[in-house]
C-alpha cells in the first residue's frame, strides 16, 4: 500500500469524509486510482467509485467560469482590461474601473461573500447588490477571495454570448474533453440524487439535497453560478487535470495557460494567477513540495486538484468533508499530507 493510500483511508477510518476519492497521474499517464466508502452514512447508502459525482463548490470557478474566460480572451471577445462599467451601465462610480484582472486575481477590493440569498429577493437583483455593496478595500491594493468577483464574471460571459455559463461550460470544456458526468445542476429542473456524495445535512436552506448544490448563493442563482455549481467524479476530474499537464490543449492554448499561471498577486500572502491558484511560498494546501508552478484550487465541501507544471505530475482529492456538518476542519492536514506523498512517491 503506498502512503497515498494509507492518507487516503485515514480520512475515511477517522470519519473526515464518508466519501471519498484519489488519483494521482503524471502527464496521460494514471499513476493511481482509488475510490471508498459511502455517498453518506444512512443504512443501504451507495458505495463511492471513480464515476459517484461530487459537488465541486469553488472548483467550479476553474472547470466552468475560468476556462470560458480564457476561451472568450482568446477568441478577442473580451480582455483582461475590459472594466465593470463596459459591462453594467448603471455600475457604481467606485467599481466602475475593476477590470477582468482584478476579478480574477481576486484583486477587485469587492469583499469575499455577500449573503445574496437574503439581500438580492431575487436572482434577477444578483448583480446590482452586489455592485451596490461597498468595497472591502481600495481596486488593486490587495488580495481577498471574492466569490462575488466570479459571479459578475459569469454575469459578463453571459452578456457577451448570450448563452448561460452552464451551456458555455458544456460546449467548450466538458464535451470536448468527454467529461460526460460533469455539469451543473439547475436546481429547477433536478431532483434529488441519493448516488451523488451528500453535502450538509442541515442548511441555510433546510435539509441538504444530494445532487443539488451547497452554496448557498449559487442556489440562489438556481445551481448555475459563476463561484460554484459544478459536479464532477474522480474519472472526469482526471481529463480535466490531463489537459491542464499537457498545456491546456485542446480548451485552450498553452500561451492562455501560460499567461492564466503567472503570480498576479507576489507580496498579499497569497499566490493567485488568473482564476487559477499557484502553489509557492504563501500557505498552500499542496503542501510543502508542490512549487510555484503547481495551479490549483479547492472547493468547500472537500474537494481539490493540483497539476505541477514542472514534472506533469497531478493530483484529485474528491471528499464531502462537510457531511453530516461543515464543522470539520481535519480535511486541512490530510489534505498537505497527501500531496507531500503524492509528490515524492511519484513526483521524481
Amino acid at each position: 500500500m503506498t502512503r497515498v493510500e494509507e492518507i487516503f483511508r485515514e480520512g475515511l477510518d477517522r470519519k473526515v469524509y464518508s466519501a471519498g476519492a484519489v488519483a494521482v497521474g503524471k502527464g496521460n499517464d494514471l499513476l493511481l486510482e482509488l475510490a471508498g466508502g459511502t455517498v453518506s452514512y444512512e443504512p443501504g447508502a451507495a458505495a463511492v467509485t471513480v464515476d459517484t459525482q461530487f459537488d465541486m463548490a469553488s472548483c467550479s470557478k476553474i472547470f466552468g467560469t475560468t476556462m470560458a474566460a480564457y476561451h472568450l480572451i482568446e477568441g478577442g471577445y473580451m480582455t483582461l482590461l475590459d472594466q465593470l462599467g463596459d459591462y453594467f451601465p448603471d455600475c457604481p462610480e467606485d467599481k466602475k474601473s475593476i477590470t477582468i484582472k482584478h476579478l480574477m486575481t481576486h484583486t477587485s477590493g469587492l469583499p469575499d461573500e455577500i449573503l445574496l440569498w437574503k439581500y438580492a429577493g431575487s436572482p434577477d437583483y444578483a448583480v446590482a447588490t452586489i455592485l451596490q455593496h461597498p468595497l472591502a478595500y481600495p481596486t488593486g491594493e490587495g488580495c481577498v477571495y471574492s466569490c462575488m468577483g466570479f459571479i459578475l464574471l459569469a454575469k459578463i460571459m453571459e452578456k457577451i454570448t448570450g448563452k448561460p455559463l452552464n451551456v458555455l461550460a458544456d460546449q467548450w470544456t466538458f464535451k470536448p474533453l468527454g467529461m460526460t458526468r460533469t455539469g451543473y445542476h439547475p436546481v429547477d429542473s433536478y431532483k434529488p440524487d441519493p448516488t451523488c456524495a451528500y453535502t450538509e445535512v442541515t442548511t441555510l436552506w433546510g435539509p441538504g439535497i444530494p445532487g443539488i448544490v451547497h452554496d448557498e448563493n449559487a442556489r440562489f442563482l438556481n445551481g448555475i453560478s459563476g463561484n460554484a455549481g459544478v459536479f464532477s467524479t474522480l474519472r472526469d476530474s482526471e481529463k480535466f487535470c490531463r489537459m491542464l499537464a499537457a498545456g491546456g490543449e485542446p480548451i485552450v492554448s498553452s500561451r492562455m495557460l501560460d499567461i492564466g499561471s503567472v503570480n498576479y498577486t507576489p507580496g498579499f500572502d497569497d499566490n493567485r494567477g488568473l482564476g487559477l491558484q499557484l502553489g509557492g511560498p504563501a500557505p498552500s494546501f499542496t503542501g510543502d513540495l508542490w512549487g510555484e508552478h503547481c495551479i490549483c484550487h479547492t472547493g468547500f465541501t472537500g474537494t481539490s486538484f493540483a497539476v505541477d507544471r514542472d514534472s506533469g505530475l497531478w493530483l484529485v482529492y474528491l471528499t464531502n468533508r462537510v457531511y453530516p456538518t461543515r464543522n470539520n476542519g481535519g480535511l486541512t492536514r490530510l489534505r498537505h499530507q497527501i500531496h507531500n506523498a503524492a509528490m515524492t512517491e511519484f513526483g521524481r
